[in-house]
């Protein structure tokens, strides 16, 4: 992808920051093609892009006002067993808890089908340890809330969206409590609030160290029961299918493959929430499981939807670090097991192999320091010492106190010999969470119509440069719930043409090549996968250089090449899938955004630190936006599997 900074004349309208009474004025331009004008005039944080912009091309092929097919269960029941285009009102790729939630809400109004790549439960919610941020305490407010989220992400937060997320939590924690979901109390009967880094309050609800399993537990429940809500399982979705109007692409549906089958299933529906999740999987550690290989936000560039912040690449300070148990794992695991942020808000000491304790010499607020600051530290002792990991001690709490609050870590650690309740753990830094993603309004709208985001996927303007810690988890409740509304407006204002299913070319199975063919493409791809992770962890972690991110852009754009070259020589084509291939295409396409956007922010600001430009600079507090290239030039992984089809006028 062809990276260039475009001129900083357009009028784009930001939320205030509060940042010297300043806010954000105009975004870095990263662009491989030129862009509309009226696209940079009119896209702002909070809305997404201007009336006029959404006005344009809704008469269209297949979408038609004031009309509205509705499937029937029946009808739709009847389909299921084989690989039919399917037809819903709504539907949502990704089963974590901005998906699952939104379902719930829009399946009022219409059929959902929910898309999800492995079990439903396999999503970044089932691992999230800490909890939900949200002012439920007295002593707390929502202008505190907000100014810890702002100062934590380096000042680069829009503010209307933190407002919005902070005033907005504490309801949607109680309707998670309504459903079901069961969150710890304390001895006088109310929630028991933990405090994490960052946070000046204690305002974490949390279920023990298993908050994100107890929320997927009591949302699948609820889902279950809901009779309008079709669950998909182990369906890989590969593209967006788009129709071009004009400057408007609109978005018909999804095309999928079911990994169990191997069938490729069509999804037509009138509106699509991409709810997939992050990328952590660029990086060869990270904590998030294997799922996270960036599908959706490759998908929606592929798509023509704005990408913005890819930078900010959050990691997690403290993972668990197997080579430094009693007893290592006998495999080496497929994601790595979070320490919870919770053991330091709750007393946690960092040391060094020397058993120094080192925080201090780098913050004020020591152990309690935002996760940027603390995984840049833990780097630095890593380097500084050459050692492989430090040491995370809260053995000096009362045993009873931290088996209570931790009892999925101490049971881990014991499973490995460590008793933590005696002894220190070793604990690395692992990729954990992207702040960047798919741009996205207020109420989760994006640039391409039909097309809304919420979750990890989503780049709200909530989390800057750097997330508050717990803010995750409350930012996917928000605008799943925000994007309700304008879903069904749209649903109930739209009309899916039963011919949709036929414009565009489906993919197809790479079955003609033979399984000895197959074998090779899938051990190769495994290899390049490796290949690309260990670039990334070079190259683009912690601490970054100009030098070494031009390094990563050169390396990851030969090695693209060289694999691509041997998938085709390999007989394979443009239009074919599979699970091993199609996740190293989106990892090639998100790695790309990473290291474009890293190399267009010259100052280092949350979490993107780079040597080079190691001071915060004012006048470069903006947003980073890469806006999509051509639909049909470039590699495959930034090339959708069909030509975008242009509506006639």
């Amino acid at each position: 992808m062809m990276t260039s900074i475009a001129p900083g004349n357009s009028k784009l309208h930001f939320g205030q920051t509060f940042y010297r009474g300043q806010g954000c004025k105009q975004p870095y331009w990263v662009s491989s093609v030129a862009v509309p004008r009226c696209m940079k005039k009119d896209l702002s944080w909070s809305y997404g892009v201007s009336k006029a912009f959404w006005i344009n091309g809704l008469q269209n092929l297949h979408l038609h006002t004031n009309q509205k097919w509705k499937p029937r269960r029946t009808s739709i029941s009847s389909s299921l067993r084989d690989g039919s285009a399917k037809y819903f009102d709504f539907a949502v790729i990704g089963s974590g808890v901005a998906g699952l939630r939104y379902a719930l809400e829009v399946a009022r109004h219409g059929t959902v089908a929910v898309i999800t790549k492995a079990e439903p439960h396999e999503s970044n919610t089932n691992y999230a340890q800490g909890g939900v941020s949200a002012v439920l305490c007295p002593s707390d407010s929502v202008e505190s809330h907000m100014h810890d989220t702002i100062v934590a992400g380096a000042y680069l937060c829009d503010e209307e969206t933190v407002k919005v997320v902070c005033t907005e939590g504490p309801d949607r924690v109680r309707e998670l409590i309504a459903m079901g979901a069961s969150f710890d109390h304390g001895e006088d009967g109310n929630l028991h609030l933990a405090r994490e880094g960052g946070h000046s309050h204690h305002r974490i609800v949390h279920a023990a160290d298993m908050t994100g399993r107890e929320i997927e537990r009591a949302l699948l429940e609820a889902v279950d029961k809901d009779p309008n809500i079709f669950m998909f399982e182990h369906h890989f979705a590969v593209d967006l299918l788009t129709s071009q109007d004009g400057s408007d692409t609109i978005c018909y549906g999804v095309d999928t493959f079911n990994t169990a089958t191997q069938e490729v299933v069509r999804f037509i529906s009138t509106v699509i929430l991409l709810a997939s999740g992050g990328a952590g999987h660029i990086y060869p550690t990270t904590t998030n499981p294997p799922v996270a290989t960036g599908d959706g936000i490759a998908m929606a560039h592929r798509a023509q939807a704005v990408i913005s912040n890819m930078e900010f690449v959050q990691f997690h300070p403290t993972a668990l670090a197997d080579e430094g148990l009693p007893i290592r794992p006998t495999n080496a695991r497929e994601n790595a097991f979070l320490i919870t942020e919770a053991v330091r808000g709750d007393g946690g000491i960092l040391y060094n192999l020397g058993m120094e304790r080192f925080m201090p010499f780098y913050d004020d607020r020591a152990e309690l320091a935002p996760r940027d600051v603390v995984a840049r530290s833990i780097d630095d002792q890593l380097k500084k010492r050459i050692d492989r990991y430090v040491l995370l001690d809260i053995s000096h709490k009362p045993r009873q106190k931290v088996l209570a609050h931790f009892p999925n870590i101490a049971a881990e650690c014991l499973r490995h010999g460590l008793d933590m309740t005696k002894q220190p753990i070793p604990v690395v830094p692992a990729a954990h969470y992207m702040c960047g993603g798919v741009r996205a309004g207020l109420q989760g709208e994006t640039n391409v119509r039909g097309l809304y985001v919420a979750g990890e996927v989503a780049c709200t303007g909530l989390h800057g440069a750097n997330r508050l810690a717990s803010n995750s988890l409350l930012e996917a409740l928000v605008f799943a719930r925000r994007a309700v509304q304008p879903s069904v407006d749209h649903m109930k204002s739209s009309h899916i043409d039963h011919s949709a299913s036929d414009a565009w070319p489906k993919p197809v199975m790479p079955i003609s090549l033979g399984s000895a063919v197959l074998n090779n493409i899938i051990c190769r791809t495994r290899e390049v996968r490796k290949e690309l992770q260990s670039i990334m962890w070079k190259y683009v972690g912690i601490v970054r250089s100009t030098t070494r991110l031009k390094t990563a852009e050169k390396k990851i754009g030969e090695l693209e090449l060289e694999w691509e070259s041997f998938l085709f020589q390999n007989g394979w084509e443009p239009t074919m899938v599979g699970l091993e291939a199609c996740e190293m295409r989106n990892l090639f396409c998100c790695a790309k955004l990473v290291v474009s956007s890293a190399l267009a922010r010259q100052e280092s600001r949350g979490l993107h630190y780079t040597v080079d430009f190691p001071f915060v600079v004012e006048s470069k507090r903006l947003p980073t936006v890469i806006f999509p290239g051509s639909p049909v030039n470039g590699t495959w992984s930034s090339r959708q599997l069909h030509r975008p089809q242009v509506c006639s006028t």
